[in-house]
């Protein structure tokens, strides 16, 4: 394979990254030896650039990393984000609005320039306890609590994230599904048993139009791209060549062109270096 005319794009967590949500030393290693081999690599995750950022540190990272489902498209070399899929104020107060008939508490993300802030009305399980406590103090990320998240729809408000069982998530579901304007993603928490999430943006964003804006910047020959969870799903859409991890949710895997080994294994770094050689 020409590597240099091949984009690899990998999910993160349950994908390239262990079950602790590490990048390893050997997966890093294999990427930094494949990137100075040619090979053309960047991730797609669900991920801010705070968490993404710490995570990532270390890696070479020549092409721009599609965050937050594909909301915002960042270039580290640059520093910038170069494409930010923002919710207008009609669709932002109709989430808000749904959000409450059905008794559920969010965290809402806003963003300019290179600075992101997360907003919340209420802490009220332990799930958003804990979402709220690892990115806090790991990733140190910016959090204030708010009367009302109506106040602040003048702010370019771009993603709202919310976590609980599947039961209680399905009616929010089906009801953001008929919001004009927005795209859906409801998946399994890869670190919880029981806890799903539904995020909830701008419908002028999904991985698949994040790697299709990837694809018109750079323009490789071919794209493989790299997932374990229904949210990735999208991206598969557009990928020339789908692959799935061992440990992917089944109807991503039956999606996949190709399946490889778990996550814990390092497997998509062995797979990127060894087409790289």
């Amino acid at each position: 394979m020409n590597n240099t005319e091949t984009l690899f794009i990998s999910d993160l967590d349950g994908t390239l990254l262990d079950n602790s949500a590490r990048l390893s030393e050997e997966s890093l290693r294999r990427l930094n030896l494949a990137a100075e081999n040619g090979a053309a690599f960047t991730a797609a995750t669900a991920r801010t650039l705070a968490s993404s950022g710490v995570i990532l540190k270390g890696l070479t990272l020549d092409f721009p990393v599609i965050l937050m489902n594909g909301v915002l498209i960042y270039d580290f070399k640059a520093g910038k984000y170069i494409r930010k899929a923002l919710l207008d104020q009609d669709t932002v107060r109709n989430i808000i609005a749904l959000l409450r008939s059905c008794g559920l508490d969010a965290f809402m993300y806003t963003v300019e320039d290179t600075a992101m802030h997360t907003y919340y009305e209420r802490i009220s399980s332990g799930a958003m306890q804990d979402f709220y406590n690892e990115r806090k103090i790991k990733y140190y990320k910016s959090f204030s609590r708010t009367d009302d998240f109506c106040s602040l729809c003048r702010k370019d408000i771009i993603y709202f994230t919310i976590i609980d069982s599947y039961e209680r998530l399905l009616p929010l579901y089906r009801g953001a599904q008929q919001i004009k304007g927005t795209e859906v993603t409801f998946y399994s928490d890869r670190y919880s048993d029981g806890l799903w999430y539904i995020e909830i943006f701008s419908s002028a964003a999904s991985k698949k139009k994040a790697v299709q804006f990837l694809r018109k910047l750079i323009r490789p020959k071919k794209i493989i791209c790299f997932g374990d969870n229904l949210n990735d799903l999208p991206m598969f859409e557009e990928a020339d060549h789908s692959v799935a991890v061992k440990n992917a949710v089944t109807a991503v895997k039956e999606q996949a062109d190709e399946i490889i080994g778990a996550n814990t294994e390092n497997s998509v770094a062995k797979y990127i270096y060894e087409k790289s050689i």
